[in-house]
């Protein structure tokens, strides 16, 4: 709405109506700061980056381990001996390489050591308590070994407190999942 003064001059300007009281209104234009950040701010801008990127990649592929172990689990305590168990656990190892094989492999370290994280928020034990618990105590040590050269570890924990800005990241896409389900 537009409103001019009583005696028939001056200026034409936007106003919104607030209950009984009117208000001016403009627009301002739009405009970028281009001021560098200090140094400390831009590390932790880039670090920030860094992890929420790195968990967005691979917290679909937490969710889905979770949900896969949780229906591993239920199948094998269905099976009655040793060797129908190890078939099952081979064959869907083939499948879940075929599915996700090239993607996981794909995954930078750091991408690996916080998709180690999530996957023991999501399914509630770390990455070396279920590889030693489906495949054994020997690939479990194994595993371990290739991880710590690469500086993992596999026996990581997630801890709310300790990693909270990963918590806060994926609060974000739980709430983004939210909102997109609901609109």
């Amino acid at each position: 709405m537009a409103a001019q003064s009583a005696g028939g001059q001056g200026v034409n300007a936007r106003v919104v109506i607030v209950g009984t009281d009117t208000l001016p209104s403009i627009t301002l234009q739009i405009f970028e700061i281009t001021e560098k950040l200090p140094r400390k701010l831009r590390k932790e801008r880039e670090r920030w980056t860094r992890l929420r990127n790195a968990v967005y990649v691979t917290y679909p592929y937490a969710r889905s381990a979770a949900r896969i172990l949780k229906d591993v689990n239920s199948r094998l305590a269905t099976l009655p001996n040793k060797k129908d168990r190890k078939a099952y656990l081979a064959t869907k190892e083939k499948e879940l390489k075929a599915e996700f094989g090239d993607k996981l492999e794909n995954l930078s370290i750091y991408q690996g050591k916080v998709l180690m994280k999530l996957i023991d928020r999501e399914s509630g034990e770390n990455c070396y308590a279920i590889i030693k618990e489906l495949k054994g105590g020997f690939n479990a040590r194994m595993w371990q070994t290739v991880a710590f050269f690469f500086g993992g570890n596999l026996k990581s924990e997630y801890d709310t407190e300790e990693d909270r800005d990963i918590e806060a990241i994926v609060q974000e896409i739980e709430m983004y999942r939210y909102y997109r389900a609901y609109n």
